[in-house]
């Protein structure tokens, strides 16, 4: 093996190698993993023509109808006896329709067109694979190439639907151009309205839409979008890997919500999850053929112990089919911008990141517990995304910190865009947990702000959808508990409870925006202080849809604060869309003063104040400058209609003077009031961002 290793060649790994130097000891993993790479994409090559397509699998496998309204059906089934088809069609017929065993464990079964030369099986019913096994067993499944499938409202399992629409749904928007500075709003259909009810995606395209669009986010994470028959998963255990959810309505409504999204100028991510599949058998893909194995590594290895799931066989050409297709099948079908895959930790280790806490050493990184298959499978479906469309945009969830997950594959990385700040929301949390205002540790803050691997993009959020599930609680509750049930009313003074939530809350988010990461990211409704958590309709709360519902209604009422905190939110990405910090390189922090409670950082050209202090407000504070000039408030956390105390002067110009203060050439005097942040822009710079 290692002679093969050393005739490897990674086009760029020595500009990786200059950027950090303690990756060298570890050359022949990276060259193992690219040799590996490169041999996959080799055999793609030899054996289906290249990936090009392989990766259009979606057109041959599950059922397709030909130019002559014939129907071809083809799964793959390696350990089954025999396959039939049985449905609305032919009377649920267990025995009519055979499927011809191929090569390969694949399975053909085609279908004439009726005499009127309309398809067999018409569009809208219903169907299910026969599979006989080699025990015996007469077992029903659905295809795992299903495009559409739905649940009976009194049936617990999912039917395969035949959808084939006389009209599809066709895309007049063209994508947007991927945006320099990434500004996420993670959604959830079924939970994005105020009523008690699955929302559907219509709701979404004509409510949610403009009010996404009004806040200034340029791109939208939607989650729970490939279907999963436990709604309170949050779709993370997947059943159909390419259907979308059809609890919120067709695949062409879904088709339009991405098209009008593109007209607004957004772009649109598919959480997507290929790090583990269900374990539902008549729905899923677990033992689809009978067997153990099929998708999945049999055993042991091929479950996960926490999620109680099944973990794919990537060293399986079929599961790469299937898997690298997928992905394909969401981008050009639907026209998703791009992907936030999910679970990357666990893909990327035989150990799957349990009971393990990364310390950071790098050994950790490299040698036998990392699942080289993974990896691997992880490299392709980058180099595949980004050849078939240049502008896609990846983003891995990724807690251990791995080197290269966002370097190119040519330097041996795996080619992802971003990864997510997960130890940012986790911070804040611990700060408001357990310290006292006066004990915050500014440079604490600032260490976990900026403790990023030089070169690989950031998304930072505050909190995301994790921090506002039921059993933990949105900052916004830390902050301000039952006080927001009985005190948001801007009728009554603040007490001294909502006062500190409201300016926190914004201080928050506006450090982790501009210091944190090369993208920002807020789930929905998080921008304007949710007041409750979320807890999706099972058992253990009577099914209620109580909590599964975001209360868009609370900004609309004029007389309440939410919308103080709403109008924050956009006036930051608006700011930021006029600057463009997210895209700039790291900031330079010029304070971070323990006593004072103060932050400040240049990142832009654009300063950054942050007065932590609870009590204490600064007449003449002196801030280091880079570029001299006069500087104006741009963003101000203290205006009154942000639910501040108004009491800067926005008419107020600032000059720099040439006195050099902690390390930058120039510096000016400020003044800034207790619990407040600000945003400065020199007036003259012409930022052409």
């Amino acid at each position: 093996m290692a002679d093969s290793e050393d005739n490897v060649t990674i086009p760029l790994l020595n500009s990786l190698l200059q950027m950090d130097p303690y990756l060298k000891p570890f050359e022949k993993d990276f060259q193992r993993r690219y040799g590996l790479f490169e041999k996959q994409l080799a055999l793609l090559e030899e054996a289906e023509g290249g990936f090009d397509q392989f990766t259009r699998s979606y057109n041959s496998y599950g059922v397709q109808r030909m130019p002559d309204n014939s129907l071809v059906f083809k799964e793959w089934a390696p350990a089954a006896e025999a396959l039939f088809l049985t449905g609305d069609f032919n009377d649920w017929n267990n025995f009519s329709h055979p499927y011809t065993k191929k090569e390969f464990g694949k399975w053909e079964l085609h279908m004439p067109p009726k005499e009127d030369k309309t398809p067999a099986v018409t569009h809208n019913s219903k169907m299910k694979v026969v599979v006989h096994t080699r025990a015996g067993e007469r077992l029903y499944r659905i295809s795992p190439w299903a495009k559409y499938v739905t649940q009976h409202e009194k049936s617990v399992i999912y039917d395969w639907v035949h959808w084939d629409p006389p009209q599809p749904y066709i895309h007049k928007h063209p994508r947007p151009q991927k945006p320099r500075s990434l500004r996420i709003y993670e959604s959830h259909v079924g939970i994005a309205s105020p009523e008690g009810k699955v929302a559907s995606y219509s709701n979404f395209t004509h409510n949610v839409l403009p009010r996404i669009k009004d806040l200034g986010y340029n791109c939208i994470q939607l989650m729970a979008i490939m279907e999963h028959a436990y709604y309170a998963s949050f779709g993370y255990q997947v059943t159909s890997f390419f259907a979308a959810s059809s609890r919120y309505g067709t695949p062409e409504e879904l088709k339009e919500l991405i098209d009008v999204a593109h007209s607004l100028g957004i772009v649109v991510l598919l959480d997507v999850v290929h790090s583990h599949a269900s374990k539902n058998t008549e729905d899923g893909l677990n033992r689809f053929d009978g067997s153990d194995s099929c998708f999945f590594h049999s055993g042991p290895r091929g479950v996960h112990s926490l999620w109680d799931s099944r973990l794919f066989n990537y060293s399986s050409w079929e599961v790469l089919r299937f898997l690298l297709s997928n992905l394909r099948w969401w981008m050009e079908e639907y026209r998703f911008d791009g992907f936030r895959f999910d679970g990357v930790t666990s893909m990327l280790y035989h150990h799957h990141g349990i009971g393990t806490g990364f310390s950071g050493d790098y050994a950790e990184y490299f040698g036998l517990q990392v699942d080289e298959e993974s990896l691997v499978y992880l490299m392709l479906a980058n180099h595949i995304l980004h050849t078939l469309n240049q502008d896609c945009i990846t983003i891995a969830e990724e807690v251990s910190g791995m080197p290269t997950i966002c370097r190119p594959i040519q330097e041996g990385g795996l080619g992802f865009d971003y990864r997510l700040a997960m130890a940012i929301p986790d911070k804040w949390i611990q700060i408001i947990k357990e310290f006292k205002d006066e004990d915050w540790n500014m440079g604490n803050i600032v260490h976990t702000m900026t403790n990023r691997r030089y070169g690989e993009k950031c998304i930072a959020y505050a909190e995301s959808h994790d921090q506002a599930l039921v059993g933990d609680k949105t900052l916004a509750f830390w902050l301000m508990d039952k006080d927001m049930y009985t005190n948001m009313s801007a009728l009554i003074p603040m007490n001294s409870v909502i006062d500190r939530g409201i300016q926190l809350h914004k201080m928050i988010r506006l450090l982790t925006h501009g210091l944190g990461g090369e993208g920002y990211l807020n789930f929905m409704g998080n921008e304007f202080g949710h007041p409750e958590w979320l807890d999706f309709p099972r058992i253990g709360n009577n099914e209620s849809y109580h909590y599964a519902r975001r209360q868009f209604n609370l900004v609309d009422m004029e007389h309440l604060r939410y919308k103080q905190l709403y109008a924050f939110d956009r006036d930051m990405n608006r700011t930021e869309d006029k600057y463009g910090w997210l895209a700039a390189p790291p900031a330079y922090i010029s304070a971070k003063h323990e006593g004072d409670k103060v932050i400040v950082f240049e990142r832009a050209n654009v300063i950054f104040i942050f007065n932590f202090h609870p009590t204490t407000s600064y007449n003449n504070y002196r801030v280091a400058v880079g570029p001299a000039g006069k500087y104006k408030i741009k963003l101000d956390s203290d205006e009154i209609q942000y639910g501040g105390h108004g009491r800067l002067d926005h008419n107020t110009d600032f000059f720099s003077e040439p006195l050099g203060f902690n390390d930058r050439p120039n510096s000016m005097m400020v003044y800034i009031p207790c619990r407040t942040a600000i945003v400065l822009a020199n007036e003259e710079i012409d930022y052409c961002y």
